[in-house]
Formats: structure tokens, sequence, C-alpha cells
């Protein structure tokens, strides 16, 4: 009967995935909320477009830079240590925003700290806690919370925007502070460091599954790891992958579709709305994602969620309007169900060219997602400064998408694991 009731029982695992779940649903939230205050900046301080997308761009490059030192100070003070620290920096970051008057307190509060915050519990996280949580299901869960990266948007997004036309966009900084500060005890409580924390194994695993800590300082840990990795071919062509990735999601659509469809006339409400319902498509795309990968070759499945978000880049500028027509709303199903479904995959093919120090490798790939994020949302504010428009923006975006897909092809298809040559 008691071994009955212990197979009943929901394995500790699943905890981890919720409480990690909430924190991500948070630091997407906190991250997409710029896109939707761009326009009431520029109103109401003059900025230029290219000045907030430049702020824009530092939230995302600190957003992507922070995730392999996040990942090592996992490993060095715990999980849950780090992602409460982060949400208070993003609380901190956020509710200050109320007071600045000038265009560099916007790149310290909301580029600086805040994106210092959200890097800290970004993708890496996910990444370390299915790598020690999971056996069985590991690209199922990495799917799924991958997937809060598109809920945490589809819950803010139409909210903040709404609250910022009736209220100002100082309201919807304040319910950023205020949503960071609840999610603290949250993961506090249900997030714990690792299964041997609360007796259990990981799930689906075994003694011989069971991931010891790397005993080292943050920095030389994490620089360690990109030293060592550097010398790998696989890393490389993630990095260009990812880097384009990033270019292509939050870099141009996050941060741009918004003031790009209010550009053809269409309300920004309707824009963000819009953007919300990628959210929704992201969340199926994704989690069918990891079901896929853990099935079909990681390569394969890259090669066609680039070529086809390239694909429906290059049809995007006809589509803008003030009005939503069938063909938008087609390709907001399209790009939402593409979205993040790279994230699985890429993960799998860490793992498998990097072993033990997978989740730190991870947060360095990651990293190049958030520099191309950033590049490209420079580099969309700047053309639409220079030209007027963001079309040259959209079509450069699709010829990307095509070298990602030749980069992603052409990793090995069984590379071998990198060792581990120290645990100082």
């Amino acid at each position: 009967m008691t071994e009955l009731r212990e197979r009943r029982r929901l394995h500790p695992a699943w905890f981890a995935a919720g409480a990690t779940f909430l924190a991500l649903i948070g630091a997407a939230a906190f991250r997409s909320t710029p896109g939707v205050m761009v326009e009431p900046l520029h109103a109401e301080f003059g900025w230029s477009i290219g000045t907030v997308s430049g702020a824009i761009a530092v939230n995302l490059a600190l957003f992507g830079l922070t995730a392999p030192f996040a990942a090592a100070l996992m490993e060095r003070f715990g999980v849950r240590q780090v992602v409460s620290v982060a949400l208070v920096m993003v609380a901190v970051g956020a509710g200050l925003t109320v007071f600045m008057t000038a265009s560099w307190q916007l790149v310290l509060l909301w580029g600086v700290i805040v994106g210092l915050g959200t890097g800290s519990m970004a993708m890496a996280l996910v990444a370390t806690v299915v790598g020690r949580w999971f056996v069985a299901r590991r690209g199922l869960v990495s799917g799924v919370l991958t997937a809060a990266n598109a809920t945490g948007q589809l819950i803010f997004l139409p909210v903040l925007a709404h609250v910022i036309e009736g209220s100002g966009w100082r309201a919807a900084s304040l319910t950023v502070s205020l949503a960071a500060l609840v999610v603290v005890p949250i993961v506090w409580f249900l997030l714990r460091n690792r299964p041997s924390d609360v007796g259990a194994l990981p799930y689906g695993g075994t003694e011989a599954d069971v991931v010891e800590p790397l005993r080292s300082g943050a920095a030389k840990l994490a620089l360690g790891t990109l030293a060592t990795v550097t010398r790998n071919r696989t890393f490389w062509l993630l990095v260009v992958g990812f880097f384009i990735c990033g270019a292509t999601t939050n870099g141009l659509v996050q941060s741009h579709f918004v003031p790009a469809a209010h550009d053809h006339g269409m309300p920004a409400t309707t824009a963000a709305s819009l953007l919300a319902l990628v959210g929704i498509f992201d969340i199926a795309g994704t989690i069918f994602s990891g079901w896929l990968t853990d099935r079909f070759d990681p390569r394969i499945l890259l090669l066609a969620y680039y070529t086809l978000r390239g694909a429906s880049l290059a049809v995007l500028v006809p589509l803008f309007g003030a009005d939503v027509n069938a063909s938008m709303f087609a390709f907001i199903i399209f790009y939402g169900l593409d979205w993040v479904a790279t994230v699985p995959p890429t993960m799998a093919l860490c793992r498998a060219a990097f072993g033990q120090r997978a989740p730190i490798v991870f947060g360095w790939v990651f990293a190049s997602h958030q520099l191309g994020a950033a590049a490209a949302a420079l580099a969309a504010g700047l053309v639409r400064d220079a030209l007027g428009s963001y079309d040259v923006a959209w079509y450069g975006g699709a010829v990307l998408c095509g070298i990602a897909a030749v980069a992603s092809i052409a990793i090995r298809r069984a590379p071998a694991p990198v060792p581990v040559t120290s645990r100082s």
C-alpha cells in the first residue's frame, strides 16, 4: 500500500517546473513591456524612436549576456536565491522609471537593471531546471517552460496597452513592479535547488543521472566554459542560428511590431493584442516542438523552423494596414507557432555536444540570441528614423533566417560531448 501511494504521489520535479514556469511568465512580461511604451515615451519626452530603441537594445543585450553568469551563479548559490534576487531587481528598476526625466535614466533603469534581472531568470534557468530535475520528458518540459515566455506576453501585453491608454505609461511600470514582487514568495517556497534537497531522484532517472554541482566561482566557471567551447564548431553554428533567432523575434517583432502597425494606422491596443496572439500560438508551437525534439533530429527541425520564419517575414510588409485582415491573422498564427520553437532542439543539441556543462553553454548560446535581438532592435529603430518605415528591416530579417537555416543543418549529426576538464 505504501508503495502504491509513492507511485501516485506527484514527483517534486513538477513543483520545480511549475515555479519555474511562473518566474518565466514574469520575466517575459517584464521584458516585453517596452514594446508598448515606445510611442508614449516618444510623445511625452520627444525622444526619437532610435533613442528609445537604444534602451531596449541594452535591455535585450544584458538579458542575454547575464544568462551564462546566472547559470553559474545558480550552481554556486542556488536557483531560488538567484531568481528571487532577480525579481527584486526587476521590481526596483521598473518602479523607479516613474521618476525619470532623461533618456539616460531609461537606459539605466529599464535597460541595465531590468535587463540584468530578467536575464537572471531566462532560458539558462530552463536549461538548469530541466537538466537537474528531469531525465524523462526533457524535450517536452523544456518546450512547456519555454512557452512561459509566450504566456507572459499573452497575459501582460494587452493589459499594459490598455493601462497605458487609460492611465499612462507610469501606471504600466508600477504594474510590472508589483507583479515582480508577487512572484518572489512563490519562487522561494516552491522552487528547490536540486532533487536531493527533497530526497528525490530526477524524474525518470536513477542515481547515475544525478547532476553534481560544479564547484567554482561563477565568473570563472562561465568564462572557463566559454574558453573551452569556442574551439567547438557546433557551438559557433548554434550561436549563428540563435543570434538570428533573437534578431527576428525579440529584436524585430516584439520590439517594433506595435509601432510599425501604428505607422499604418492601426491602434496600438489592437497591435498589442495581435502580438499577444503570437503568444497563444507560440505556446502550442513550442510544446509541440518539445514533443518533436524527443523523437526527431533537432537539426532538421531547426532547418524547417528558420526557413518558414524567413518566408513569413518576407510577406509581412503588404499585410500592414489600419484594419486587421485575414492575411495578417494568418501571419500571426504562423509566426506564433514558430516563435521560440527553436529552443527545445537547440537545448537538445547543447546537451548532446556539451554534456554536464550544457546549461552554461546554452547560457552563452542564449546570450547570442539576445545580442541578435539587441542589434535588430537598435537597427530597426534607426532604419525607421532614417527611411520613415520599417520595410527594409522586415526584408532583412527574412534574409537572415535563410542563413540560420543553413547554419543549423551544417551541425554534425552526433557531436561528441565536450569533457569537463576541471571542477576546481
